[in-house]
């Protein structure tokens, strides 16, 4: 039996992950700080799809939760052969406006936790292999951000930690990814502050949710290593790792003052 656990699976890109790994008949593990969202998201994947549905709720910010999570796959004899690392923490809010535990809530959601399950589950996946490990970050994390310092800083950390875990475990079967979307659109919030901050191209950049998660198990099947749904975003994503991060910064930044 395959059994995909995905960190952050109740809402927004995970459940659609989760909702993408279920119509091709993997078990589910869904994990998240809300047992009451867990539970209707239980309820409604089990109404769509034949496939073995488990939650466990835990704030994975919190130090030692994420061995929890091994616990428990452990008590159900569950052998992760997925294990997606979507947790995190964004909002409109960065440095310096975000109080200091915010902060660090942020940076252990954002790139400790998937640091710690990885270490915690890879070896269950060695013994499911060939077995995979998806990283979610953002088209964020290809340049500095003033205006969100800390989450693309960190979301950064996350496209160099895929890429180091990529080649460690290769010789293991053991496939990396990372998902480097744009600004999806999971709520109105969003699509309102997208296109106030950006405009027309933040309204052209925008992707559904469900899309993202199809295409990014799609690929990650594929053994893709880094994938961005949406073809403006791609071209971005190019462009940001060719241009100087000192102008991207100086760019972005300007065009926020302008704005504001």
């Amino acid at each position: 039996m395959n059994w995909a656990l995905i960190a952050g699976g109740s809402r927004g890109i995970g459940l659609s992950i989760a909702k993408a790994l279920a119509r091709r008949n993997y078990n589910l593990l869904l994990v998240a700080r809300s047992e009451e969202i867990l539970l209707n998201v239980k309820k409604e994947l089990e109404n769509q799809f034949q496939v073995q549905i488990e939650i466990f709720s835990c704030d994975l910010s919190v130090s030692g939760s994420a061995k929890l999570v091994l616990g428990y796959c452990a008590g159900k004899g569950m052998a992760i052969n997925i294990l997606c690392n979507n947790v995190g923490m964004g909002g409109v809010k960065d440095f310096p406006d975000l109080s200091t535990d915010d902060l660090s809530n942020m940076i252990r959601l954002n790139i400790e936790s998937a640091i710690v399950l990885s270490s915690l589950f890879i070896p269950s996946l060695k013994k499911t292999a060939p077995s995979y490990i998806l990283n979610v970050s953002s088209l964020a994390g290809f340049s500095p951000i003033p205006i969100k310092s800390v989450y693309s800083s960190s979301k950064s950390a996350l496209i160099s930690f895929s890429y180091s875990l990529k080649y460690i475990l290769k010789t293991y079967h053991i496939s990396v990814s990372c998902l480097c979307p744009g600004p999806v659109f999971t709520k109105i919030s969003i699509k309102e502050e997208t296109i106030k901050q950006m405009g027309w191209v933040g309204r052209r950049l925008l992707v559904k949710s469900d899309e993202v998660g199809e295409y990014a198990v799609r690929q990650m099947l594929h053994h893709k290593m880094i994938i961005v749904p949406g073809k403006l975003a791609t071209i971005f994503s190019y462009i940001l790792k060719v241009l100087p991060q000192q102008l991207v910064a100086r760019i972005i930044y300007n065009k926020h003052t302008k704005r504001n």
